[in-house]
Formats: C-alpha cells, structure tokens, sequence
C-alpha cells in the first residue's frame, strides 16, 4: 500500500494493519520542489500527517530519522526536523528518534564539493573541527535494531561515526587511499552565513545552514549507545578504500 504525505486519506489507508514504522523522509534535495514537494508541505507537515495516522492506526512503535543535535542553527530544515521531534514525542506513540551526524555519502561526495576522482576538494569553515562521519547504511541498522531493542524506546538516539575527525583528515585519508593529492578550497564561515542570511528559497537556506554546521563541527561519542546496540561502524578509512576501489 502507498501513501502520500501530502493527503491524509491516503495514508490513512496505508498504515492500516502497520505494527511499526521508520521514517527517513524528506525533499530534501533531490525530490525538492519550491511549490508541491518542499520541506514546509514534506518535511514538517507531511511527517506530523503521518504520525497521526500512525496513532490513529494504534502502530506500536514510530521510528523518525532526524539529524544530530548539535546541529542546531537557524534555517528551514532544521526547524522543521525539530518540530516534528517534538510533535511525535507528544503524540503518546512509542518512538525513537535517530539524530545521525554527517552522512558520509553525502558530505564526503562530490554533490557537496568532495571529488575523489577529480581530487579536488571544497571545506567548509577552516576544516579544523571534527565531526562524526557515519555511514547511511549504519543508521539503517540503527533504525532496525530499535524495532527490537528495549534501550531505543522513547529514547533519542545521537549517532556518529566510530571517531570524529575533521574535514581536513579525512581529505588526508582519502589521498591516502588514492596515492594523489587533493586541491582543497576553502569556504568560510562568513561567506556561509551570508548565504544563508541572503537566501530566498527554504532549500538553499537550509543548505547554507547545513555547510555551515559542517564548518563548526559535529563530534559524538558513541561510547555510551554501542553498549545497547552491537552495531559495526564504518570508518572513514573503510569508505575511503571502497569509494577509491570503486573509481
């Protein structure tokens, strides 16, 4: 069964016999629209819409993938990832919210200026701070082991990769992995905040947000959470090597 976010009938028929559910949607970016598909009708209304209709369907547990914490600048996405957060944790469903850090194939790509092949690379800030790289597939796991596992049950989950290193370091690793050195260019700060102070569209605001969260750094300790999850997280260096053997 389908369901659209954006109509309430429908989902209303999808989450009908559902015991548990994961969300991991957004437009954010590819399936963005500025009018029919963006983060106020997808992102905010459209996952509020679906955990009514989990709650009307009485599913037993709501899982909703946000992003980390520490993450916590002015801009669109951001805002309507935190209020979902807040509107699920009221709803009375039993949930788990994941807030992963940066993923790895997103923020060491080339959509975001991190060219492997090409060996160049664009940082955001001064690339000094570390952050907690994780891999999409491990939150997957994630999000499948809180189906199960009594540590994720109403509980907020901070995800990171198994160390947190900076933008620069894992340019290091990756002309390891090749043998080549990488150009590196340099956003600053300034220049990101401009951005998104100047920006019109919710998308490019929340970009520029985005980046620029990247420049200050997002560090987790995983410590903690690995003790209620046997997850193995992939490093840098593991990426690295796969995205270099790949090419």
């Amino acid at each position: 069964m389908q369901g659209d976010l954006r109509d309430h009938a429908s989902l209303k028929a999808a989450c009908q016999g559902v015991t548990a559910m994961i969300s991991t949607v957004s437009a954010m970016s590819f399936s963005y629209h500025p009018i029919e598909n963006n983060i106020q009708k997808v992102d905010q209304e459209g996952s509020i819409n679906l955990i009514e209709a989990a709650k009307a369907a009485s599913v037993k547990h709501f899982i909703y993938t946000s992003f980390s914490g520490q993450i916590d600048l002015d801009f669109p996405l951001r805002n309507a990832k935190r209020e979902v957060e807040k509107h699920l944790k009221d709803s009375g469903l039993s949930c788990t919210i994941l807030r992963p850090s940066c993923f790895m194939e997103v923020w060491l790509s080339p959509a975001v200026g991190f060219d492997p092949a090409n060996a160049r690379v664009q940082r955001y800030g001064d690339g000094t701070n570390p952050i907690s790289y994780i891999s999409c597939l491990d939150v997957a796991e994630f999000a499948i082991a809180c189906l199960e596992n009594p540590a994720a049950r109403n509980a907020t989950l901070e995800l990171g990769g198994p160390e947190g290193i900076s933008q620069l370091a894992a340019v290091r690793i990756f002309e390891q992995a090749s043998g080549r050195k990488f150009a590196v260019q340099y956003v600053l700060e300034e220049v990101l905040q401009s951005q998104r102070d100047a920006a019109a569209d919710p998308m490019q605001q929340s970009f520029s947000g985005l980046m620029l969260c990247v420049a200050r750094g997002d560090s987790i300790d995983m410590k903690k959470t690995l003790k209620s999850f046997s997850i193995k997280l992939t490093s840098v260096r593991d990426y690295a090597k796969r995205m270099v053997s790949a090419s």
